[in-house]
């Protein structure tokens, strides 16, 4: 009668651990930061934004003092210059998202060194995690928030958020600065309640307050008139050979009940349709 070989610890731990790699799966390939000009972060990794195409800098309309400032930060970024954090807050489709993305379009097809790192989570506490990564380059770096907003108390993500913008150039490196949109203007929600706290309630206003104050430029987005919302379609529809009425586009935002450059691309989308045009795929407004 033969027997089976005794397997020893060695050689059972050694089986274990050549099936545990067989079943985890593959580490991802580090992301080259040199290499894209834009990239994602989910919490945990940084990955490539393979499509990254902003609108054209040309087309913003009625936001000129706004891309200015938007646009001469950036390029100050990249040329290794000092530059500020940016919080955009403002009306709802008003090219806050739109301006940063062609703010830094711009810059890259001027030939500089500048790349686009969007946040995708609502995690803020990660960002310290982050920033560690985009310290094994020099490469001038915008982190990019969109929407950025907090319901109900400061929260811990607040409170992250604003000792990262406090530590400046020591915590993340002169080469990252952070861009951020919002519909507020100082980010968290102000209520009466604030009021009632019977000991210093100036220190809670003072401490809600103290967040957007880290951003070293606070650019407004404002809601449109008529004329400015007609320009905008205009500039659009000539970019693209369409041919509008007026009181059409009106119209179709008065259906919407909100003028923005959001409503007007999405106008210039329906005439796109109606004449059986396809657009190339610039990001909306």
């Amino acid at each position: 009668m033969t027997t089976e070989p005794i397997e020893t610890t060695e050689t059972a731990l050694l089986r274990i651990a050549a099936a545990l790699e067989r079943l985890a799966p593959p580490s991802p390939a580090a992301v080259d930061l040199e290499a894209h000009p834009a990239y994602r972060w989910d919490g945990q990794r940084i990955s490539v934004i393979e499509e990254f195409r902003p609108i054209d800098y040309a087309l913003l309309t009625g936001v000129d003092a706004q891309k200015q400032a938007c646009l001469e930060n950036s390029r100050r970024l990249a040329q290794g210059h000092a530059a500020h954090d940016i919080l955009l807050w403002g009306a709802r489709g008003t090219g806050k998202s739109a301006t940063v993305g062609a703010c830094i379009g711009q810059v890259q097809r001027e030939g500089l060194p500048l790349a686009m790192v969007e946040v995708a989570t609502d995690d803020l506490r990660s960002l310290a995690a982050l920033f560690t990564l985009l310290g094994a380059t020099r490469r001038p770096i915008i982190l990019y928030i969109d929407d950025l907003g907090f319901d109900g108390d400061f929260g811990a993500d607040a409170r992250a958020l604003r000792s990262l913008l406090q530590g400046g150039a020591a915590t993340r490196g002169s080469h990252v600065r952070l861009y951020a949109t919002s519909n507020r203007r100082h980010i968290v929600p102000r209520s009466m309640s604030e009021q009632d706290d019977p000991i210093n309630p100036r220190d809670v206003i003072d401490d809600r307050l103290a967040l957007s104050d880290r951003f070293g430029l606070s650019l407004g987005f404002h809601a449109l008139d008529q004329d400015a919302y007609v320009a905008i379609v205009a500039r659009y529809a000539e970019r693209y050979g369409l041919s509008f009425d007026p009181a059409a586009a009106i119209q179709w935002a008065t259906q919407r009940g909100n003028r923005s450059g959001r409503v007007a691309w999405q106008f210039v989308v329906e005439l796109a349709g109606r004449a059986g045009r396809a657009l190339d795929g610039e990001a909306q407004a």
